[in-house]
This record gives structure tokens, sequence and C-alpha cells, in this order.
């Protein structure tokens, strides 16, 4: 049995072979980017107005006669005198002979003169070609993820495709004879089954897809096949339910006869203990407990930075904050704890119904507290490492 530090060193130094791909930017979101990208362009491509109003070559006095017009678009670059105006739009390219935009509630016009009101000085209202970055310059790094502000930005300097990291092909199996599909009957003895579908969704939340998603029975042979054949044909499976060691989990077993190389079993922690790791060719495994809340806690903690790494994010963990406990907190035995919390009143509360096979916690957390294995108790006040969970609604900034 390893520590928690520990466990999440071993996920951190995981080695994967990243895969690159060259996609259209429209499909990119949620992909890291696996060049470095240089801007093709100046942006802006031009001086360009920030506001409609109107563009002027400055003199001293307050009446400036208008010469014509420039839409946002068109390539119109009037010659301009002193004491000269052009009507102007937001976006459009400033005449080369303007110095200064003045806002349209700023002036009056009477025919074919404009009169401003205020004192404005050269440079007003425009942003200066290249202002945003110049051409040859880096627009984005290696390792960036592409949100939707990360694509309109390379939108807008004429990118078209990119170099990406290729996400894991992922299935998902969880085990148990009592295991239900939701919208049957119960019999005695069994529950539905809930792990597969919150797996799926976690992954899906996290913008990954799944190759199969399935239930088995605790058989030794279906769960040997069902294991040699998805270890054959995906980067990460994700199993939950059988690696402890009762006399119907076969999961331990089975990942044994099939020669996987375990990297760690056990972790000093609850909920999530009997969770498992190991490797075999190109595919990583994790053998989850059956309980869904520590299912969900390891998937978060140890899971899913190891899938951003196969991604391309080397640096990836959930955001942590340090923030005082909202009450005190006496923790038995000698393993970390990571407990459903609410951030309240920029305070971290532990939620009730703590228990590993409960998710109602979960349901209503927006972080995990960490409180480390040899620290027995904790007072109200004292800072705790709380990590913010991606679906949850943060209070932190509420006042």
């Amino acid at each position: 049995m390893i520590s928690v530090a520990e466990a999440r060193q071993i996920v951190r130094q995981l080695k994967f072979e990243n895969r690159v791909k060259s996609t259209n930017l429209k499909n990119a979101l949620g992909y890291v980017l696996a060049e470095d990208l240089t801007s093709p362009i100046q942006m802006p491509p031009f001086n360009q107005s920030a506001m409609d109003g109107y563009a002027l070559r400055l003199h001293q006095k307050p009446s400036y006669r208008l010469i014509g017009e420039v839409q946002a678009g068109s390539a119109e670059n009037p010659v301009m005198q002193r004491g000269e105006a052009v009507r102007i739009f937001t976006g459009a390219a400033v005449p080369d002979d303007a110095e200064a935009v003045i806002m349209q509630e700023k002036t009056k016009v009477e025919g074919l003169t404009l009169i401003i009101n205020e004192i404005i000085k050269a440079g007003k209202n425009i942003r200066p070609a290249g202002e945003q970055i110049r051409e040859g310059q880096i627009a984005m790094n290696s390792g960036v993820r592409l949100g939707p502000a990360a694509i309109g930005f390379l939108a807008g300097l004429g990118i078209e495709k990119v170099n990406i990291y290729q996400k894991p092909n992922i299935s998902v199996v969880a085990t148990g004879s009592e295991l239900v599909a939701p919208g049957k009957l119960l019999n005695r003895g069994q529950i539905y089954e809930s792990n597969a579908i919150m797996l799926q969704n976690v992954l899906e939340e996290n913008g990954f897809e799944t190759e199969e998603v399935m239930q088995i029975a605790d058989d030794y042979e279906s769960t040997l096949e069902v294991f040699d054949r998805l270890i054959g044909s995906n980067d990460f499976l994700i199993i939950s339910g059988g690696i402890s060691v009762g006399d119907y989990d076969f999961a331990g077993k089975a990942l044994q006869e099939l020669e996987v190389n375990t990297l760690f079993y056990k972790v000093r922690q609850k909920p999530g203990k009997p969770m498992f790791l190991g490797q075999k060719g190109g595919c990583t495994i994790f053998a989850l407990p059956g309980n869904p809340a520590a299912a969900l806690s390891c998937f978060y903690q140890y899971v899913l930075t190891a899938l951003k790494q196969f991604s391309g994010e080397t640096t990836f963990s959930l955001p942590k904050l340090s923030l005082p406990l909202k009450h005190e907190y006496h923790k038995k035995g000698n393993r970390a704890h990571f407990l459903k919390a609410r951030i309240e009143d920029r305070q971290a509360l532990i939620l009730s119904k703590q228990s590993s096979a409960m998710l109602h916690s979960f349901a209503t957390a927006d972080a995990m507290i960490y409180i480390p294995e040899d620290q027995s108790y904790t007072a109200a006040g004292e800072l705790v490492e709380v990590s913010l969970l991606p679906f949850g609604k943060c209070h932190l900034l509420e006042r």
C-alpha cells in the first residue's frame, strides 16, 4: 500500500507516445495544440477604427470638412488634407492620412461640416496595425488546450488547420453480478448499475469519448476474455469493481493472469483504498473500487490526470485552493481522506453522508477536501487543500 503522494507521483510519471493529427480549426475544441504557431499576418492588419465616428486629419479648429465615408470591409483610403474628416465605422480601416477618430456622440454635423466638442489627441480611438500581434510572432505555444477564445483568436489570424494531440481510446467496464440496468425490476440482492454511466459521463464532461461501455457479471472466464480484448484495442481501460479480495472479485486475478505490469495497488486513502494502476503494451489500466463515490473520487484525483497527460497536457490537475475549514474535523484511522465539500462564505464545508457507497453528497458538491494521513484533527478556520470539481457550482466568489 502506498501514500496519496506516491500514487500522484506515479501517475505524473506515466509515459505515453502522444499521437498527433492535423484537423480543421473548427473541430479542434478541447484538444491540445501540438505545435508552436506563428502568426501569418499582423493583427489588426491595418489601423482600425475602435468605434463609430469620424476619422480626422487634425488641425487647431473645432470644425472639419466632410469628404467621404469608410465602412467596415471597405478598401477605400481617401486622401485627406488638414482639417478634413471622413465618416467611419467600428472595425473599418482608418485612412492613412487620418490621425485620430472621434466618437460620433462628441460631434455635430451641419451639411458638409463636422463640429467636434472635445479636444482630441493623435491616436485616439485607433487600434494600430499589429497592436495585438505582429507577423511572424508566436501566436500560440504547443501544449495549450484549445478553448473557444483560442480558436477564435487563431481563426482571426486566418489559420484554418492545426496539429493537435489525439485523445485516447477509452473503454469502461463495470463488474458485478448484483448490477441491473436502470429501468428493469430489482430482485432481492440486486442494485441498479450506476458506475458505468457515471464514468462515461465524467469522461464526456472532460472532453473524452468512450469506445465501449459495458457491464459484466462476476465470472472469471468472461472477465478474462473481456479484459484481454479491451486491453488489446484501447489506450485506457477503466474498470469499476472486482478489484478487492472477495471470493468473487475477479478483476485483479484476471489482470494478473494477463500479465499486466502493476504500478501500484492500494492507496492509503478513504474512500478508494483498493485502487489499481497498471500497464500492458500501449494500454493503461485503472481498476477502481466498486463503491460509486470511491470510484469517482479516484477518477478525479488520478485517472483524469493520466488522460490529460496522454492528450498533451503535461501538468494537469484539478484546480486547487487553500481555504479555511468551516468547522472542525476529527479523522479516524491513518488513511488520507478525500471529502465531498461545498465552498460557502469563502470557507470549505464538509458535506454529510461521506460513505464511499453514497453519491448524493457528490451530486451537490463543488469541491473535494484533502486531509493528509498524518493529520487526525483539523480545527475550524484551519487552511485545507481544496480541489475544485469541474461540474460543481463554486460559491467562492459569491458575496
